[in-house]
């Protein structure tokens, strides 16, 4: 998550990082400099306000010492109007963070400089080619043909049981799954990887943590009694395990690898819209 700081500092710079997104956040950056001022401005004043409470206490315990009794209730009764005031403006410091961190989790990071700007996948930079694309002759059979016709996958019985887009893998089609699962773990932990098992829910704290939460919450599965959420792919839960973490630069770099299924809401053209597997 960008940092207000920063935000503050190089507000014309984030502002035209982010237009190569196609985002358009001078609106939400401007709406969010001055809730973060209005924030620093009350800050400011409960910290006074505490400061002359204490100071006021320290008097009054002296006043009473020199026997002065009736300046001594002059000033309680004064700090008890400061901590009524306190009271005010801390509701409104609470009120004024939250709605600061709202702002910025619908901010997202600015690209790399070298990132060029664009709507699309047609705007993209071609770096380098390699292989040819083959073309498929006009009699090509489709994979979900092949699959039923060697019954290794069987998306009807999918759709029976669960629904659209939760195939039932058979025979060599669940046996490859498997094979290609201890495959690449083993590869990955012959390369130097430490292999995870995590859990296959995480709490709203973990969504929020790798950006999932708040903006992409219709995309994943909800357990509302648990508030836990059905990680969409193995990377959540892994990159969780380094969140609020400082780590030693003497530890980089950090290599995890994990199998998880992934489960999430399809959205678009590449989702519930498209046949076969995705």
């Amino acid at each position: 998550m960008l940092q207000v700081n920063t935000i503050r500092e190089k507000k014309e710079e984030v502002i035209t990082a982010l237009a190569k997104r196609k985002i358009n956040a001078k609106d939400t950056i401007e709406l969010l400099l001055e809730t973060n001022q209005q924030r620093r401005t009350t800050q400011q004043k409960v910290e006074e306000l505490q400061a002359r409470g204490n100071q006021m206490a320290k008097e009054i315990g002296d006043l009473f010492k020199r026997g002065d009794k009736n300046e001594a209730e002059r000033l309680r009764a004064l700090t008890g109007e400061i901590k009524e005031e306190i009271k005010t403006l801390s509701l409104t410091l609470n009120e004024l963070e939250s709605k600061e961190t709202e702002i910025l989790y619908t901010l997202p990071n600015t690209p790399y400089t070298l990132v060029a700007a664009g709507a699309g996948e047609n705007d993209n930079e071609v770096v380098g080619e390699f292989g040819t694309i083959p073309t498929l002759p006009e009699n090509a059979v489709p994979h979900w043909d092949l699959t039923s016709k060697y019954n290794i996958i069987d998306f009807e019985l999918g759709v029976k049981i669960t629904g659209a887009g939760f195939p039932v893998y058979i025979n060599k089609g669940a046996r490859i799954q498997r094979a290609l699962i201890n495959y690449f773990l083993d590869r990955n932990t012959a390369a130097g990887y430490t292999e995870y098992q995590p859990p296959l829910f995480v709490n709203e704290a973990s969504g929020i943590g790798t950006g999932q939460l708040p903006d992409k919450e219709g995309q994943m599965y909800h357990a509302t009694l648990d508030n836990l959420y059905a990680i969409p792919t193995a990377e959540v839960p892994i990159t969780n395990l380094f969140r609020d973490v400082i780590v030693d630069e003497k530890e980089l770099p950090i290599k995890c690898t994990a199998y998880t299924p992934c489960f999430r809401r399809e959205a678009g053209s590449y989702g519930k819209d498209v046949r076969g597997l995705n």
